[in-house]
């Protein structure tokens, strides 16, 4: 079956947990129509470049699948009328990559940073 990358932005006004229970719906109609889910993440509560349907915030996520077509165009035709889901981008890719997304990796090492910098006792300047 094809590899699919699926990142969809959902509305401000909804909780994380929401958020993620977005995921795992479309996950679930992803499996009911013959595909699976390798993968998903959620990438957080993000500013917008520009609005979307008068939002400024989002609710970023993504989720790897691997799953006939049919499916995928189920799911997108469900996402597209959910209205909580502000856009949606899949991309068909010929391998998934291994561990985390780019978007989590930065996340990770903002992290690493900011201990390595509490370790070292060095202090944030402000910038000019």
């Amino acid at each position: 079956m094809p590899l699919y990358e699926h990142v969809f932005i959902a509305r401000q006004d909804i909780s994380n947990a929401q958020a993620e229970e977005l995921i795992n719906h479309f996950g679930t109609i992803l499996v009911d129509n013959g595909g699976k889910v390798v993968d998903h993440e959620y990438w957080g509560f993000k500013t917008l470049a520009y609005r979307i349907k008068k939002n400024r915030k989002g609710h970023y996520a993504f989720l790897k699948s691997d799953a006939p077509a049919t499916a995928v165009h189920e799911m997108e035709r469900l996402m597209r009328l959910h209205d909580d889901v502000l856009r949606v981008l899949t991309i068909k890719v010929d391998a998934h990559d291994e561990g985390p997304s780019v978007q989590m990796q930065k996340q990770d090492d903002r992290t690493e940073r900011r201990e390595q910098r509490s370790q070292s006792g060095e202090k944030k300047e402000p910038r000019s």
